[in-house]
């Protein structure tokens, strides 16, 4: 198994792999923050024994190498090279929170090498007609992306010091979004096994700068670089009706757009239910022709 891959342009793309090497790859897109250590809990890998797990760290994250003015699309090249050093054909991808709308991406562009995609709590490309972007959200994610969109220099310096409160106190990261957790997302996260894998990710991502975090922000608040609506492989999107970081109205305008998108809303989750719904998310992914048909 390999620790990184070094990309055409130069970068290095550190790589962790779980599972089976022999088995269904799922390609793992974390969210934001994030690494490539937290994306799916310890017991749903385990419980898997057939899947084979590979995540990696975007660029700017943990150990990759920072690519300033990177945009979502981007992330398919990255992937693309990333399955080509590891010897994959096809493959599915999964996404959660920042690391949805870049599963789209490859979904959209890699419609060759994606089987299949999902995409929980995702957000809508910005600037998109039909769509209040900002309604239904946290009001701590509206200042961050406010700013993020008028002041991106400011911007940058205040994330730079919730980075670095973060690396020494990662719960610092759970305390500046309390406004947007719901009481199921409080639950979730107080699992001793959860909470534990969020702050590790958590701090691991922002051990050496918190330029992931800026470069991500500033991705997903501009062009996406690709049309959902062009995507032609199945995807699944998984939304908690209550969710404030990624407010249902996304959800609803993507599922409207995505021609061969399976929508599931569940009414009673907030936030991070997405993690309680990684098991069924990942039956999906890796079901195989003739499990589909029976």
């Amino acid at each position: 198994m390999v620790d990184g891959v070094r990309m055409r342009d130069g970068r290095w793309l550190a790589v962790a792999e779980r599972g089976d090497p022999d088995g269904t790859p799922v390609v793992l897109l974390h969210g934001t923050p994030g690494c490539r250590q937290g994306t799916v809990p310890e017991d749903v890998l385990t419980a898997r024994p057939g899947v084979r797990f590979i995540s990696y760290d975007r660029p700017g994250y943990g150990d990759s190498d920072r690519r300033p003015g990177r945009r979502v699309a981007d992330a398919a090249r990255d992937v693309a090279e990333l399955a080509d050093a590891l010897g994959l054909d096809r493959f599915a991808v999964l996404g959660r929170s920042g690391g949805a709308p870049h599963a789209l991406a490859c979904a959209a562009l890699l419609p060759a090498r994606v089987r299949r995609a999902a995409a929980l709590g995702c957000t809508a490309p910005p600037n998109t007609a039909g769509l209040s972007w900002f309604e239904g959200m946290a009001l701590s994610k509206i200042e961050d992306f406010t700013q993020a969109l008028t002041d991106p220099l400011d911007f940058a310096e205040r994330l730079a010091a919730r980075a670095a409160a973060i690396r020494s106190d990662p719960a610092q990261l759970l305390v500046s979004i309390r406004d947007g957790l719901t009481d199921s997302d409080r639950r979730i996260i107080s699992d001793p096994a959860i909470g534990d894998m969020l702050l590790r990710a958590y701090r691991e991502s922002l051990r050496t700068s918190a330029y992931g975090w800026l470069d991500d922000d500033l991705a997903l608040l501009s062009s996406w670089g690709f049309d959902p609506a062009a995507i032609t492989r199945p995807v699944l999107l998984w939304h908690g009706a209550l969710d404030t970081f990624s407010p249902v109205g996304h959800f609803k305008w993507l599922a409207d757009r995505i021609p061969r998108a399976r929508p599931v809303l569940d009414p009673d989750a907030g936030h991070f239910g997405a993690l309680k719904a990684l098991p069924a998310v990942l039956d999906w992914l890796c079901a195989t022709p003739e499990s589909r048909a029976s």
